[in-house]
């Protein structure tokens, strides 16, 4: 199909008949095929491909590394890519990828099979979270970008839901069902991803200036912001490991709770992953990207800690939907926050970065983790080191110069 080409740039205030709601749509399914489904999907997984012996408890696990193994290699991937081919293309290819990472896993196959199609959607994955977020920023006017910015990450949280509903209730059908479900729902949210893509506009100005455009002492306090922004948002990816790793388990049988008990607590962390980037960007069109940012990540801190000070179900339940909300919605942040600084036009590349930094922090953390956990046999202390890293994060976020930007409303 012949490309739209771009229109001529975008007002700054939206014009009467402009509709932003395809680069929502792109957005929104890039992030629920891409994290969503990609990574999140796999976790209620691991139970029962055990169970089924199609692998041994440790071989599901390194299964579940090889994701965030081709998340990172994406991440860097991601901005070369749409240099040597179209963005659609790139986008395109990546939502295929995932849909068959799924469809080629229905059945028993050798480990080195599974942890090839486990590292292609990974990869695939982050291409998604990189590329799209980007193109959705230079498709909608410069007043709406705070809101679509952020809300294009609720798809991490329905993808998440997603898995904590629908695959327990196809499970019973067999796991060859359940991953070829997962390929039918990648390809019916590829073909929206598409249709979003092809029908958003996006300006063609980008608000690309680079940073040298600036007197040095700007230039030099901008990178150091940016710079301070990204190493944050590494810190990020190791401080709610916890949860996306130990949480169920802690809830269902360190504390005794119960598999129903935890597997709720899991869906209420999907309810709040999905609902996260709506609220953040309610916060961020009341204060601004720089102080949001700060607020999220003293918010974060404190949910993630608020199992070690009360265990009682109103504070789990307070846990799980703002550790779930703020892991969509402090990414989404994030790239909003990046983009400001560096203008739409580079944030591509810079986002890319941050998203490499992030799935390294992510794997090394997560080895860190397992390892400290195999050697005291509790998670009660994770979730302390967690909030310690946040509140780290929180304090270089403050420390950053506040940069005045001429790019995102």
């Amino acid at each position: 199909m012949k490309p739209i080409s771009p229109r001529p740039s975008l007002p700054s205030t939206p014009q009467p008949g402009f509709v932003a709601w395809p680069a929502l749509l792109a957005g929104i399914m890039a992030t629920l095929v891409g994290i969503g489904l990609a990574r999140f999907a796999y976790t209620p997984l691991i139970p029962v491909l055990v169970q089924k012996n199609w692998f041994s408890a440790s071989d599901a696990v390194y299964l579940g590394e090889a994701i965030l193994l081709g998340y990172f290699m994406g991440a860097l991937l991601a901005h070369p890519l749409t240099r040597w081919f179209k963005a659609r293309v790139v986008v395109a290819s990546s939502l295929v990828a995932v849909a068959l990472s799924f469809a080629l896993c229905a059945w028993p196959a050798s480990f080195m099979w599974f942890f090839a199609w486990r590292i292609t959607a990974g990869l695939a994955g982050a291409v998604l979270i990189v590329v799209v977020p980007s193109m959705v920023l230079s498709a909608v006017p410069f007043m709406r970008r705070a809101m679509v910015a952020t809300w294009v990450f609720s798809g991490i949280g329905i993808g998440a839901f997603l898995a904590a509903t629908v695959i327990p209730l196809m499970l019973t059908q067999g796991l060859s069902a359940t991953w070829g479900l997962l390929a039918g729902i990648c390809l019916l949210a590829g073909w929206l991803c598409d249709y979003g893509v092809r029908h958003m506009s996006v300006d063609v100005q980008q608000e690309s200036q680079p940073l040298q455009s600036g007197d040095q002492r700007q230039v030099s306090m901008t990178r150091l912001t940016v710079a301070l922004v990204v190493v944050a948002y590494g810190l990020d990816a190791i401080g709610f490991i916890p949860h996306t790793v130990f949480w169920v388990d802690f809830l269902a049988r360190q504390n005794n709770l119960g598999q129903a008990a935890a597997s709720f607590q899991w869906a209420l962390f999907g309810v709040g992953a999905a609902l996260g980037p709506f609220v953040s960007g309610l916060v961020v069109h009341q204060l601004d990207w720089h102080r949001s940012l700060l607020l999220a990540f003293f918010v974060k801190a404190f949910a993630v800690l608020l199992p070690v000070l009360c265990l009682a179900w109103v504070s789990q339940t307070m846990s799980s939907l703002l550790v779930g909300a703020l892991t969509s919605g402090l990414m989404a942040i994030v790239s909003g926050r990046l983009a400001q600084l560096v203008g739409t036009g580079a944030h591509q590349k810079v986002w890319g970065q941050a998203t490499a930094l992030f799935a390294l922090m992510q794997a090394a953390g997560g080895f860190a983790m397992a390892a400290v956990y195999d050697s005291i046999g509790t998670a009660l202390p994770l979730f302390i080191l967690g909030s310690g890293v946040l509140v780290l994060g929180g304090v270089l976020i403050w420390a950053s110069p506040r940069v005045k930007s001429r790019h995102v409303a």
